[in-house]
């Protein structure tokens, strides 16, 4: 079986110790690719490093909602929006990345994101809309897909992915919502990826629509140091344990793990590695 996480922060320093040791087991146990988000201009470069320093690396060029007001270069406007400069900064930014990366030869920059909405931070959500926005014309410009984070914000966001659509479909990172909200996702070509949230037997809305969703919709991720499994909630998650999670679809489907493994390894290549 070969495992692909979709969403994995293997960048931040709490891998840092071990990673060459973590990406070796991950190896052992099949797991042969792994996609970096990117959340914030200063880290794009390290994911990049990482890239060219591990085998199966990839990572994407974004600016997660939350770390929006911390760039040095972040200015709102009378309306509390993002200025005309801090916008003009983004696309550049974003843009250029993507154009370096193909000036050196590589193909390890695969998508734009995260971006999204988040309704836990103190970042107004007109603001995030905005850079949504901004983020999916870009993501329109470059050809490329689009990972989405979205808590509890599930209308709002399918309210604007049907006003400002996008042309290269993309992922719901950690998706967590129903089956009617999976299927308005899928319809708008939006594949779901499908993480620890799995695992709690409490998620019953959620694991209900991962097991009736089609399976050429799903991707698996970790989303990795965050949100442990079931039974490991304090400790660092890891993409080692993405066949964990395979497992409990695997059983939520009544299918076997290797149908699993092969479906959505095939999705994660389709949606990122065929441009």
């Amino acid at each position: 079986m070969q495992f692909f996480d979709s969403h994995c922060h293997f960048d931040f320093a709490e891998f840092n110790v071990d990673r060459a040791a973590h990406w070796l087991a991950c190896n052992q146990q099949g797991i042969a690719k792994l996609l970096m988000p990117g959340v914030a201009p200063t880290q794009w470069s390290r994911a990049a490093q990482l890239c060219e320093q591990y085998q199966g690396l990839c990572y994407a060029a974004g600016i997660h909602p939350h770390w929006i007001e911390q760039q040095q270069w972040f200015q709102k406007n009378a309306q509390g929006l993002l200025d005309e400069p801090t916008q003009a900064k983004i696309i550049a930014l974003i843009g250029d990345e993507n154009v370096q990366a193909q000036k050196n030869g590589s193909s390890h920059c695969v998508a734009i994101g995260e971006c999204g909405l988040d309704k836990r931070i103190a970042t107004p959500l007109t603001l995030q809309q905005q850079l949504l926005e901004i983020h999916i014309e870009i993501a329109n410009q470059l050809q490329r897909p689009l990972i989405i984070h979205c808590v509890h914000a599930h209308n709002e966001l399918i309210a604007q992915l049907r006003k400002h659509k996008n042309n290269c479909g993309g992922v719901i990172h950690a998706f967590t919502g129903s089956y009617e909200t999976a299927c308005q996702y899928i319809e708008m070509g939006f594949y779901l990826g499908v993480g620890g949230a799995i695992t709690y037997e409490r998620a019953h809305k959620t694991r209900t629509a991962v097991a009736k969703a089609p399976l050429e919709f799903i991707l698996l991720e970790t989303d990795a140091p965050d949100m442990p499994l079931q039974g490991k909630q304090g400790q660092r998650n890891s993409p080692e344990n993405i066949p964990l999670i395979a497992q409990v679809l695997a059983e939520l489907r009544s299918v076997s793990c290797d149908e699993i493994a092969a479906a959505t390894w095939r999705n994660t290549q389709a949606l990122f590695c065929s441009q």
